[in-house]
């Protein structure tokens, strides 16, 4: 009898349904040969049918439950962690603290402690998933105070690429001042990628320290009047908006391509010398 395929599907995508962790993370699970279908152990590509099929992570049967999707909009204060627990001997507070619902949540968008603003928790894993992975390019929009006054030549920089330390070259982002004197100037950041603390390491590195950062958007969904510490339910047109590429991304994504094809930007030739001819 031959298997109906139409009805399967990859197994770390049901893994982030069933709420075990991001795709990524299921994908590094099956990869290190925790997950078993009907009893055998699987390789990354294999497909299921939740219907029919057993699916075991570390001995653990997976149940997928049919509870509805929710969305939460936090402002997260300053001073309190992104993660659902907190480390061993951590006393701060983390955004589970803040939203006091049942069941596994993912978290999109973490911050740093030292960072406030705009993070979103849902148990939709898929779209987790979508909103967190760099090959999506989904946005986050930051309002970033730094010391000094940037020149144009450390925006352009920012903007092109900033090779950080064990993480390499980061990629493509929009940077413009919004106000700014020699003692501190506000910027919006516009990003599709986040190293760990990357807008803090690459304004040291540039030489022009962070004194504050603030989220304000995921995709084109703002924070708006949500104080520090609160928190709400998305509508769906919010959720849509989630996934939506700022305009301004767009903008210095072709910026960047003009630039980099830009013949007076490319480097001179050397000439070829040529052989005397016999």
């Amino acid at each position: 009898m031959e298997e109906n395929n139409n009805v399967k599907e990859r197994v770390q995508k049901l893994m982030a349904q069933a709420n075990i962790g991001s795709r990524r993370a299921c994908e590094t699970l099956i990869e290190q040969g925790r997950v078993k279908v009907n009893g055998a152990f699987i390789t990354l590509g294999d497909k299921a049918d939740p219907a029919t099929d057993t699916i075991e992570v570390d001995g653990e049967r997976l149940h997928f439950d049919t509870q509805p999707k929710r969305y939460i909009a936090l402002n997260k204060p300053r001073n309190v962690v992104s993660s659902n627990r907190s480390q061993h001997g951590d006393k701060r507070s983390t955004v589970r603290d803040l939203v006091p619902v049942e069941g596994h949540l993912f978290t999109i968008g973490r911050l740093d402690a030292e960072s406030d603003g705009l993070i979103v928790l849902t148990n939709d894993g898929e779209l987790a998933n979508k909103l967190t992975h760099p090959r999506y390019q989904h946005t986050k929009t930051y309002k970033v105070t730094v010391y000094g006054l940037p020149t144009a030549e450390a925006l352009h920089q920012w903007e092109t690429g900033v090779h950080l330390d064990e993480d390499g070259m980061t990629a493509p982002c929009a940077v413009q001042v919004i106000k700014g004197d020699k003692g501190f100037t506000t910027l919006r950041v516009i990003m599709t990628e986040g190293k760990k603390r990357q807008i803090r390491r690459v304004a040291s590195k540039l030489g022009f320290p962070v004194r504050h950062l603030t989220r304000t958007h995921i995709g084109r969904f703002s924070i708006g009047t949500l104080r520090p510490g609160e928190w709400r339910d998305l509508t769906q047109d919010e959720v849509k908006a989630l996934q939506m590429t700022d305009p301004a991304f767009r903008a210095v994504r072709q910026q960047t391509r003009t630039r980099s094809n830009d013949p007076r930007r490319s480097k001179p030739r050397r000439p070829q010398s040529r052989r005397p001819k016999r």
